[in-house]
């Protein structure tokens, strides 16, 4: 499966929630609310896929069925949400004054 673009869209942090990425899949298919959050251990960041809540249960809106295409969005997604976070952080501690990458 072909990845053909990634958007990431950081959020105020909630609950762990620190992203929200879609993507579009072979140039055909566009998916969307993929929740970008922190690991509990600090190592990283994990992904979820959408639900939606009816009677006290959860239904899964759309999620991978095969492993390699699982492994393969969370490659790239992890690879965008990476590179933009931490870019935001990078900045974020240049305007707090912790650093100085705005002026090499």
């Amino acid at each position: 499966m072909k990845i053909t673009e990634v958007e990431i869209v950081p959020i105020k942090a909630q609950n762990g929630l620190i992203a929200l990425a879609s993507g579009v899949f072979e140039n055909a298919l566009f998916l969307g609310s993929i929740g970008i959050f922190t690991r509990l251990d600090g190592s990283g960041y994990r992904i979820t896929y959408p639900t939606k809540s009816n009677s006290g249960r959860n239904f899964n809106i759309y999620h991978p069925i095969r492993k390699e295409v699982s492994e393969a969005i969370e490659r790239a997604v992890l690879a965008k949400a990476v590179s933009v976070l931490g870019y935001q952080t990078q900045r974020s501690n240049d305007y707090a004054g912790y650093g100085n990458t705005l002026n090499p």
